[in-house]
């Protein structure tokens, strides 16, 4: 059994993490903070823990969790980990670090398209978290630096293609829409009812922060460099991410030859889903799961490539995916807590 320690608790990533974590079988929950909630009970903040937990949310130091904690979730917003992992690491905890503090391995870059960082000395310790590419290092790992939700998606599904050096490199363009949740809990005008029902907008076009990361694990996948046009939208629905990935074929490949490659490069994988030949993925099959689901298709016409992602950006491109870190890096099952079958309708 082992202790978990939740730092940053009250948002919708920490809510997943305790849904998963509530029922884990060789997990202890002792920890899980928050500033606003400090003293209420989990259950009265969130009623679908009714009778599931007894915790309530407290309002303590790094040193303080850590003493309770084996392993420590740091579900935090951009900027702020970085404050707080030199403790947590100092006192040998071990940290799964969903900010995107530690995701970007240089510096210069990081600087770039988030600011000054705080603890640089530390990003080199830092393991990217997607098991389907980093596995033996993330079992070893003292911190991960879980993946991004929209870099998720768009990396397990041009991974197989920048592995075998089939795609131009320089060309690739990654079309994703995320539900409402993906914004966050705290008020936000755009994520209101009425501005958000009924619509579909695109943001932050080819300016997302989320983009060094893709073209960061998809270079060291094909070793070459990549550049990535990335335009995120928001869809009218509470969770799900569907990416839509162009990529021009440098040799004639058939749909048969390609989906055989993807099974091949996922055979081992838990989580990753392979569509049939003339199927796509859609977020109402993945919802509520760690599953990531993909589909894809050739366009003869233009010698393109088009490959459809679908994750649930709560789980798989968040808390599930942090959970999967954690089970690799106790030596526990690694699906254990995320035999989850997704919701439908």
């Amino acid at each position: 059994m082992v202790n978990v320690g939740i730092y940053g608790g009250s948002g919708y990533t920490g809510q997943e993490l305790l849904r998963i974590l509530v029922r884990h079988p060789d997990v202890e929950i002792t920890a899980v903070t928050s500033r606003m909630y400090k003293g209420q009970a989990v259950e009265d903040i969130y009623p679908v823990f009714k009778g599931l937990t007894d915790l309530a949310f407290i309002d303590a130091t790094p040193a303080e969790v850590a003493a309770r904690s084996d392993i420590v979730f740091l579900a935090l917003p951009h900027g702020e980990a970085m404050a707080v992992v030199p403790h947590f690491y100092e006192a040998g905890v071990r940290i799964i670090d969903l900010s995107a503090d530690y995701r970007l391995r240089d510096m210069a870059v990081y600087t770039a398209w988030y600011g000054n960082h705080s603890s640089p000395e530390f990003v080199e310790h830092a393991v990217f978290g997607l098991p389907e590419l980093y596995r033996e290092e993330i079992r070893t790992a003292r911190l991960i630096a879980n993946p991004g939700c929209y870099p998720t998606s768009v990396i397990l599904g041009l991974a197989p293609l920048a592995a075998d050096g089939v795609i131009d490199l320089a060309s690739l363009v990654a079309d994703s829409k995320s539900g409402v949740s993906g914004a966050g809990r705290s008020l936000k005008i755009g994520s209101l009812f009425c501005e958000a029902n009924e619509g579909f907008k695109a943001y932050s076009i080819g300016s997302h922060r989320h983009t060094p990361e893709m073209e960061q694990e998809l270079e060291s996948i094909a070793g070459s460099p990549v550049r990535v046009l990335f335009v995120p939208h928001l869809l009218p629905v509470n969770r799900g991410i569907l990416s839509t990935l162009y990529a021009g074929l440098t040799r004639v490949m058939s749909e048969t030859e390609l989906v055989e490659r993807y099974r091949e490069f996922y055979r081992h994988e838990p989580f990753v889903r392979i569509y049939e030949s003339g199927s796509v993925p859609t977020i109402a099959a993945v919802r509520g799961s760690n599953y990531c689901d993909i589909g894809l298709a050739v366009d003869e016409k233009t010698g393109r490539v088009i490959v459809i992602s679908a994750i649930d950006n709560l789980i798989k491109g968040a808390a599930g995916q942090a959970v999967q870190n954690m089970n690799l890096m106790c030596g526990f099952e690694e699906t254990a807590g995320l035999d989850l079958v997704p919701l439908f309708p």
